[in-house]
């Protein structure tokens, strides 16, 4: 499994993502009002949104919340103007990260983004430096123990899945993010709600870290996932279960 991807789902299970709803509330806003900026309000229409508004439902934001957001998008209520920009940059041992960002203010995002780096054995990249090591994918996490096997790997690879992927306490469904909504509602389908369910930069391989470089990396992540301008970050590390436990303790 990528890095990130282990990374949310051990934070899923500990409930640490539950203590900070209201940055992930600030995050899913963000992301509605861009998403009906760019291809209109109309879900039905519009498959990044219906896709932002699905994962608005599953952390219990308000409909009033969305409905909200939606129309800032559209215009139909003032709001503030963000510009999506993508950051590459290295992390500790050489892990190849993206930062995704929604932000009103370039120059202060870039600055703080690159402090962030620095400060964890890091560094910002030039464009296009790492983005050839990913692959851009959806990816539906599936905690183990909450469905049988069988049944999952049957409806998610007849659900247009390319690959499932076992890392031991989850699986990994990818497929291409324009079958996500699909897969996840073939996941969904079986009574299962997934830790996760998005469109991914998927790594093409991975850097094993262990000791401090493992431990940087993960206040490096915990640092940037908790800035207010980022929206998701994936990186290619591999770091074991027990060590990404230990941080979150």
């Amino acid at each position: 499994m990528s890095g990130h991807s282990k990374w949310h789902t051990i934070k899923h299970k500990k409930g640490a993502a539950d203590a900070k709803r209201g940055k992930v509330f600030t995050r899913i806003i963000k992301e509605l009002t861009v998403a009906a900026r760019n291809g209109g309000g109309d879900v039905d229409m519009n498959p990044r949104l219906r896709t932002i508004v699905a994962e608005a439902k599953a952390n219990n934001m308000p409909r009033e919340n969305i409905e909200r957001a939606i129309r800032r998008g559209t215009g139909e209520e003032p709001g503030v103007s963000y510009d999506e920009i993508l950051y590459e940059g290295y992390g500790p041992g050489g892990v190849a990260l993206m930062i995704q960002t929604l932000t009103d203010n370039r120059n202060r995002t870039v600055g703080e983004i690159r402090f962030l780096l620095g400060k964890y054995n890091g560094n910002l990249a030039a464009e296009n430096s790492v983005a050839w090591m990913f692959s851009r994918k959806g990816l539906v996490v599936v905690e183990k123990g909450t469905v049988d096997e069988e049944r999952l790997l049957t409806a998610a690879l007849e659900a247009g899945a390319d690959d499932v992927n076992d890392d031991g306490g989850a699986w990994e469904i990818i497929c291409l993010p324009e079958s996500l909504d699909v897969v996840r509602d073939a996941v969904k389908a079986l009574d299962v709600e997934p830790a996760s369910a998005a469109v991914a930069m998927i790594p093409q391989n991975l850097v094993k870290l262990t000791g401090k470089d493992a431990q940087q990396m993960l206040k490096l992540m915990e640092a940037i996932e908790d800035h207010d301008d980022v929206q998701s970050v994936w990186a290619n590390f591999d770091i074991e279960e027990k060590e990404i436990e230990a941080s979150l303790a």
